[in-house]
């Protein structure tokens, strides 16, 4: 049977069942359960670092109200470079090329500070969407422009991490085909374009991580703009 390069991207199924809650959720039971002591080994000591080291780059462009924010964009941070990373192992399926999926995670938390806003600061919010000193005449053009700007958000946020991962996929796949069919043909090529392959892997590690954080990152510079 062919297969095309996209049916990677395909959603895993059994028996007509979609299997992506299952990949979503899978990467929660990677991380050591909860135990009554701080510490308990290495794992956990990694663990705690690398969640506060997150915690603490996320709540620097935050003042004290967006702190309430913290354990959302933190489990967001978690959840995403987890399963970007996952993604990138041999036969497994990563969620995160879906639109669907981060549309889904976008809109509602983007949605979210917009309201926050709205509700603590109406005047400001609306504020947003006409730069100070603005001439008359370019008032209604300037106001519809901020306006399309602003509930473009979400759909950025999404189409920039599908994007992302999905090229590198591709990419990772199209190369390996490649050095596959000139393994029997011209072996020194195949081992150069190995190389390549290695190091091209080693920077889809590098933009899995990436997008992950700027996903979330957006999302707490969106949240300050509102609180």
């Amino acid at each position: 049977m062919n297969l095309s390069f996209f049916d990677q991207f395909m959603s895993p199924s059994l028996l007509g069942i979609p299997l992506v809650l299952i990949s979503t959720l899978f990467p929660a039971l990677l991380f050591p359960s909860p135990n009554n002591r701080w510490i308990t080994n290495r794992l956990s000591t990694m663990q705690t670092w690398i969640i506060h080291l997150i915690t603490k780059q996320l709540m620097i462009p935050l003042n004290k109200k967006g702190h309430k924010w913290a354990l959302i964009l933190t489990s967001l941070m978690m959840l995403l470079l987890t399963i970007n990373l996952l993604g990138l192992l041999p036969y497994t399926f990563t969620p995160t090329t879906q639109l669907s999926m981060n549309m889904a995670l976008a809109f509602p938390l983007w949605l979210a500070t917009l309201l926050t806003g709205l509700r603590n600061q109406p005047s400001i919010s609306l504020g947003h969407l006409l730069p100070e000193g603005t001439p008359t005449l370019l008032i209604p053009a300037l106001i519809l422009i901020e306006t399309i700007s602003l509930l473009i958000r979400p759909l950025a946020l999404g189409v920039r991490l599908t994007a992302n991962l999905t090229a590198g996929h591709l990419l990772i796949q199209l190369i390996s085909t490649a050095t596959t069919a000139l393994l029997s043909i011209l072996p020194a090529v195949s081992i150069l374009i190995t190389t390549i392959l290695f190091l091209l892997t080693i920077l889809e590690i590098a933009v899995a991580m990436i997008q992950a954080y700027v996903f979330v990152l957006l999302l707490s510079l969106y949240l300050q703009e509102n609180i």
